[in-house]
Parts: C-alpha cells; sequence; structure tokens
C-alpha cells in the first residue's frame, strides 16, 4: 500500500516516516517541486559537495553560449 498524506489548511503536507526513512530525508533539508502534468515531482536539491564530478568527460568545445543566442 502506498503512503498518503493530506494537505492541511495551511498547504502543508507532512512527509510520512516511511517514505521519509527510505530516501534518507533530514528536517531543515530544501526540495524543489517540479509540475509533471497533474501530479509534481518532488526532490531533494542536492549540496554543493554532491555535484562534484557530475559533468566528468563533459566536452569543453561544441556547446553554444550566451554570446551565440539570438
Amino acid at each position: 500500500m502506498a503512503a498518503t498524506a493530506t494537505l492541511s489548511s495551511k498547504f502543508q503536507i507532512s512527509i510520512p516516516k516511511v517514505v521519509r526513512d527510505e530516501q534518507h530525508w533530514h528536517a531543515g533539508q530544501e526540495f524543489v517541486f517540479i509540475p509533471k502534468g497533474r501530479g509534481v515531482l518532488v526532490m531533494p536539491v542536492p549540496e554543493f559537495d554532491q555535484l562534484k564530478g557530475i559533468a566528468k568527460g563533459a566536452r569543453r568545445d561544441g556547446y553554444r553560449d550566451r554570446k551565440d543566442r539570438f
């Protein structure tokens, strides 16, 4: 059975403990909300140190810069 939550009168939702534990989410963590059709994708905003190596192997040439835009 899927975990559920109810939107409060203050437009707040408590994330069920089973989901928080499974995703290793903690109090004070920042999230981004991405609209997807009739729903929304909720993802934690990565911390700076988690981004290290994310572009490993990316090409430095052949990209468009702001100067190249019309």
